[in-house]
C-alpha cells in the first residue's frame, strides 16, 4: 500500500494590498506609534518598539494573543513602491511561539520492541 505524500503547509500568512498612497505615507502609518496605534494597538504587541526595522522598507513587531493559549507571533510589514507612485503593502504573519516549534525528541509510542532481562 502506498502512503500518500504529506503536503507541507506554508507556515506564514502573507497578505498583499495595493494602496493608492505614496510609500512615505504608508511607512509613516506603520512605523510611527501614534499612527500605528489606531489599527495595531500596543496592547496586542509584546513590546511597542519594533523587533527589526529597515527604514522605509520593512518593519517587524512581536505580537501576543490576548486570549488563551496566548500564542506569540511576528508580523512584518514590507513597503514596496510601484511605478505609478502607489504602494504595495505586504504583510507577513508568522507564528513564532516556542511551544509550537519545539519537537519532542522521541514519540510517546514509537512502536519499538520492549525487551526484559531475566534475573
Amino acid at each position: 500500500m502506498n502512503e500518500p505524500e504529506a503536503k507541507e503547509q506554508e507556515a506564514d500568512l502573507v497578505l498583499e494590498y495595493e494602496l493608492d498612497a505614496p510609500p512615505q505615507k504608508v511607512w509613516r502609518a506603520i512605523s510611527i506609534p501614534e499612527f500605528r496605534e489606531k489599527w495595531l494597538p500596543a496592547k496586542i504587541l509584546i513590546d511597542a518598539e519594533p523587533v527589526s526595522s529597515e527604514p522605509g522598507e520593512e518593519i517587524s513587531y512581536a505580537m501576543k494573543d490576548d486570549e488563551p493559549p496566548f500564542l506569540e507571533s511576528r508580523v512584518t510589514f514590507q513597503v514596496l513602491p510601484r511605478d505609478d507612485g502607489s504602494t504595495m503593502l505586504r504583510i507577513i504573519h508568522r507564528l513564532a511561539d516556542e511551544r509550537l516549534t519545539k519537537l519532542p525528541s522521541s514519540a510517546a509510542n514509537n512502536n519499538g520492541y520492549c525487551f526484559m532481562r531475566a534475573a
